[in-house]
């Protein structure tokens, strides 16, 4: 049994080597300071070719959500599952979390717009660290890292012998609340509820990300309708409806297992390739990129 528990988390181990990588990575970007406009543009635009390819392979925020599921497994205690009503609604919220960001800003913008004789580089520089633009970039705040490589302007949620410590969207709440005394508990209230939520359930948090609904957004135009290229598909006549798929995935998408065959085009869904790994059909689920197979379910049990 060793050998086949072994053989069903190949994939897994990669996705966290991977994950691991690519947040050194983007440690080293913060580092150097990349733009954070051109970061969010190659993230979003991305999702248009490998679509939530970001959320389940590179985001970093996935990796701490990642790391606390493995420490709840090694503490033996069994996670928690959504009632599908809810995990739908809850699906359905980050279209209305991305809304409310996105219309803050051109509401603020509105009320005390940049004037058209500025120059070109103080716009950008109010773009990047100044209301109303910078609650954009709640959108990057999953990339955030534990720890960070400069002093950030509004604090980070403590520091250490002249290290800085952070978490996801601690940096955009200092932001916000710089100066009101608010904070660390709002910080510190944030960071508690969404470990013991990750703790308990798989993947909480993806679940209502803002930052993973651009191809949602775009496939509702028909010009985008071939998008991702990244995708996963099912053949029909290999399915036996074992529902093996739907309870091992993290975010508990339905729709691998509801759907008769073809491509699976839920936005949901963030290819961490967890249902391919399990299934225990040949060549029933295939990750492909632009009709080609890069990784097929194969018979483990054998």
């Amino acid at each position: 049994m060793r050998i086949l528990k072994d053989r069903s988390r190949r994939v897994s181990h990669l996705r966290l080597a991977v994950q691991v990588v690519f947040l050194l990575v983007i440690y080293e970007l913060a580092t150097i300071g990349m733009d954070k406009i051109l970061l969010l543009l190659v993230i979003f635009g991305a999702t248009l070719f490998i679509g939530r390819f970001f959320c389940g392979w590179i985001c970093p925020f996935g990796l701490y959500v990642d790391l606390i599921t493995l420490l709840r497994r090694t503490l033996r205690v069994r996670h928690r599952i959504l009632s599908e009503r809810l995990n739908r609604s809850l699906h359905k919220l980050r279209y209305v979390i991305a809304l409310v960001i996105v219309s803050s800003v051109f509401l603020l913008f509105y009320m005390n717009p940049v004037l058209p004789s500025q120059a070109f580089f103080e716009f950008v520089m109010r773009l990047q660290f100044y209301p109303p633009f910078r609650y954009l970039f709640l959108f990057l705040s999953p990339l955030e890292t534990l720890i960070l490589p400069f002093a950030p302007p509004f604090g980070a949620f403590f520091e250490l012998q002249g290290v800085s410590f952070s978490f996801p969207y601690v940096g955009e709440i200092a932001a916000l609340f710089y100066g009101s005394g608010l904070t660390f508990p709002i910080a510190f209230t944030f960071v508690s509820l969404t470990v013991a939520a990750s703790f308990t359930f798989r993947r909480f948090w993806c679940r209502f990300c803002p930052t993973g609904i651009s191809l949602a957004i775009v496939n509702r135009f028909r010009g985008f309708r071939w998008a991702p290229l990244l995708h996963l598909y099912k053949v029909e006549e290999k399915c036996t409806k074992c529902g093996i798929c739907k309870r091992v995935c993290p975010p508990q998408v339905l729709e691998v297992y509801e759907k008769k065959g073809g491509r699976i085009e839920t936005s949901m869904c963030m290819l961490c390739l967890r249902c391919v790994e399990m299934c225990p059909y040949e060549d029933c689920l295939k990750l492909e990129l632009a009709g080609r197979t890069l990784f097929k379910s194969r018979n483990w049990l054998e």
